[in-house]
């Protein structure tokens, strides 16, 4: 039986799906958690994923990709692999790993229609464009129509954080009451440190910008 009180938050740890699960939180009256080790070389965030799961009283199902390191080599799985400080000219930056949002959806997907849910949300954003195409608009239309038809299911994949910016990101947290959950206990940063992170890779700075400008506004 399908339920649309009940949704399903594809999960990192990180600032964009963690405002996300808050947003869930507020919206639905059953929230789940699916995260994915795909062999990420900071095991730090699926941790971190644990910890604001039990803060939030959220029940996670952590899936198993690991055979992803192995198809796609990229900067986020490999320890011998620097991280691209500024986009390529051309093509994807090596941060992107190949097929990951589409595979995280799909078994998203797969879980969300075994529990009877048929809302998805994830924290993909267009606004602030990473050079990875599967963080699109017209990807998540398209994936949302696909895996309708190949599951005869009438999902639907959310996407809060589409059409805003990390500044913008940094409101919401804070309007849904989970600005220091966010600040202090999500990994986004490239070289694994939790909160603010190293300051220097390429999520920190983004973050970061958000971040000052958003308190710059707020006052403090």
């Amino acid at each position: 039986m399908k339920n649309k009180e009940k949704a399903v938050v594809v999960f990192s740890g990180g600032q964009d799906s963690t405002t996300c699960l808050l947003w869930a939180l507020k919206k639905y009256k059953e929230v789940l958690a699916i995260s994915f080790d795909y062999g990420q070389r900071h095991k730090l965030e699926l941790e971190c994923g644990k910890e604001i799961c039990e803060k939030l009283g959220v029940k996670r199902t952590v899936i198993s990709l690991k055979e992803l390191n192995a198809l796609a080599p990229n900067a986020l799985t490999r320890d011998d692999m620097k991280v691209d400080e500024n986009a390529p000219e051309e093509g994807t930056p090596n941060t992107y790993v190949e097929g990951r949002n589409m595979l995280f959806l799909t078994y998203a997907a797969i879980f969300a229609k075994g529990q009877g849910a048929t809302d998805i949300i994830t924290g993909v954003s267009q606004s602030d464009f990473s050079g990875y195409p599967d963080c699109r608009d017209i990807f998540i239309k398209s994936l949302n129509t696909t895996l309708n038809l190949a599951m005869d299911y009438e999902f639907d994949i959310i996407t809060p954080l589409m059409w805003i910016d990390k500044e913008e990101t940094w409101e919401l947290a804070d309007k849904l009451g989970g600005f220091d959950i966010v600040r202090e206990m999500t990994l986004t940063c490239y070289n694994g440190i939790r909160g603010d992170g190293c300051m220097d890779c390429p999520a920190c700075k983004l973050r970061k910008r958000g971040l000052d400008r958003y308190l710059e506004r707020r006052g403090k």
